[in-house]
This record gives structure tokens, sequence and C-alpha cells, in this order.
């Protein structure tokens, strides 16, 4: 078998096509996860009555199971649950509205909460709780020393966890081509197809994740420089 170096070029340069679509499903269920988790993190450290059950419930239950199971339980049970309300209390919305890439928003963000619940509490839990007394000692209500003094010290801590996080939901995201949405590995498809060099097309995808991998590697370590600085003083 011949490797075709200039399909492996044009099969790269159409897959540029669906990279907003890869990094639109990346970003929005990272900053949905990131709230979601930072809730869950909260409750579960403050053991907020009942809620930190239930919180503890959601990490165990979607980190036990996989991201596809995720989709795919949301993709069939959403249309059962929308279409049977509006006909019930005859609304006029229909699942069939629902753009497909809002099944994959929804359920990676799902996912992405739980992973990144523990990512926020070992944050959290890398800050010593002297800073929090500190910080009630002069005066500061609970939610100002959260947001001012310890979440900053937190986000420094778990930075090389969250951008793990982000890498896998970059990954993850060719999941979304099972709910028919085009993103880099299912324009790959697309494009071998026309003369069924999928070895070609499959590697420029690797290529282009791996590109974009690298990228966010780099932004990351240029953050965590910044972020760190305050630390030199020796604060703990």
């Amino acid at each position: 078998m011949s490797l075709d170096f200039s399909f492996i070029w044009t099969a790269f340069v159409s897959l540029l096509t669906a990279v907003p679509t890869t990094l639109k499903i990346t970003a929005v269920s990272v900053l949905c996860g990131f709230a979601i988790g930072t809730a869950i993190a909260l409750c579960r450290m403050y053991r907020v009555p009942v809620l930190h059950r239930i919180a503890a419930a959601y990490v165990t239950v979607i980190r036990g199971t996989p991201m596809l199971t995720h989709l795919l339980i949301l993709y069939f049970a959403i249309p059962l649950i929308v279409d049977g309300l509006a006909e019930r209390f005859d609304w006029p919305i229909r699942s069939a509205q629902i753009p497909m890439i809002g099944f994959a928003y929804l359920s990676f963000s799902i996912t992405a909460g739980a992973y990144l619940s523990e990512v926020v509490r070992s944050g959290l839990l890398a800050v010593s709780k002297g800073q929090m007394e500190a910080a009630h000692a002069v005066g500061m209500t609970t939610p100002q020393a959260l947001r001012r003094i310890v979440f900053p010290q937190a986000f420094a801590a778990a930075l090389p966890n969250l951008t793990n996080s982000v890498i896998g939901m970059l990954h993850g995201s060719t999941l979304a081509f099972t709910v028919s949405v085009v993103d880099i590995n299912a324009q790959a498809e697309i494009v071998a197809t026309t003369n069924w060099k999928f070895f070609e097309a499959y590697l420029a995808a690797a290529l282009l994740f791996w590109g974009m991998t690298v990228l966010i590697e780099r932004l990351s370590a240029l953050l965590e420089r910044r972020v760190t600085r305050y630390s030199r003083g020796g604060v703990a």
C-alpha cells in the first residue's frame, strides 16, 4: 500500500471546515461543565443538606458510565419527553426542532460537569484552610473569601488537571458524529468516501487534533506561569 501524501493535504484542508464545530462543542461543554462542577464541588465540600448526597451520586453515576452512553440516552430520551409534554399540554415545540448539536452540548456538559467537579474540588482542597480563616478575621464573608482569596489559588493549583480535562473533551467531541453532527472525524469520513482513502483521511484528522492539543498545552503553560506568579513570595 502506498501512502498518498497529496490526499493527506487535501483531506487536511477539507477538515478545517469542521474545526469550528469541534471547538464550539469543546468550549460549550467545558464552560458549562466548569460551572456545574464548581457548584457540585462546593455542595460536597460544604456538605449542603440533601444536595451533597445528590451531587455525590451524580459524580459517581456519570464517571461510572461511558460518555457515548450519556449522549445516546439523551438523544433518545429527550424527544420522548419533549414530544410527550408537547402533546399533553399542546405546546408548539417538537423534538424535531432541536438541532443535533444541542444533544452534544447537553450531554458533554453533563459529562464534563462530573469530571470537572473533581478537578475543582482538588484545587479547593489544595488551598490552606488558614486562608479562609484569615479572610474571616479581616471581616470577609465566605462568598467574598472564596471569590477573592480561595478561588484564585485553587484555579492555579487545578490548572494542569483542568488542561487535561479540556484536552479530553476536545478528543471526546469526536463522539458527536453518532448523532449526525459533522465534526472533524465525521468530515474525515465524508472526504474519504470520495476515493476510499480512509487511512489518509483519518491520518489528516489525527494531525489536526494533535496540532490543536499542542496549542492548548502551550496556552495552558503560558497561563500557568501568569497565574502562579503571586506564589513566588511564599504564599501557601
